[in-house]
């Protein structure tokens, strides 16, 4: 039987508790997992590639068949140098699905041997994001209980 290797992709910028939930979940899924970690030169990211590499693979240590990576180019084309097959994608809110429902249909377009698995984010994440971390920290605000002690202390060092 073939190793079911997924990928996680994602800016990670920060790494969440909710982010966490779902690579310990998706691991009871799959033989192993890729938190492949896009450079996004669109999202502005507060962390360098660098820095998320090292704060993602802190918070993963723990999982043997779990790598972390970056990548700079389309998904499909990394999954397809990983010789990976599935996608595996996190949806917190119904405004996530239209957008992640898009990139899945464009995916399977370009990539049609590629599937994409949606995995709910338990209820106590459902409203946790990134971009909110980083905007209650910057404007001082308590945020440690939804970050890895580890992140927690980065995310206060960039503020």
């Amino acid at each position: 039987m073939k190793n079911r290797i997924a990928v996680y992709p994602g800016t990670f910028d920060p790494i969440t508790n909710g982010h966490l939930d779902i690579i310990e979940r998706g691991l009871k899924l799959f033989d192993g997992l890729i938190v492949a970690i896009a450079e996004s030169h669109v999202k502005e990211p507060l962390f360098t590639v660098d820095e998320r590499i090292k704060m993602v693979r802190e918070a993963v240590k723990k999982y043997k068949n779990v790598k972390v990576e970056s990548f700079d180019c389309l998904l499909i084309d990394y999954l397809h140098k990983k010789n990976a097959n599935i996608i595996l994608r996190g949806l917190r809110v119904i405004s996530d699905f239209e957008y992640e429902f898009q990139m899945a249909l464009t995916n399977r377009k370009l990539a049609p041997e590629i599937e994409t698995t949606f995995m709910m984010t338990a209820e106590g994440y459902s409203y946790l994001s990134s971009r909110f971390i980083k905007e209650i920290a910057r404007l001082g605000g308590r945020f440690d209980c939804f970050v890895p002690p580890h992140v927690a202390k980065m995310v206060k060092e960039k503020f």
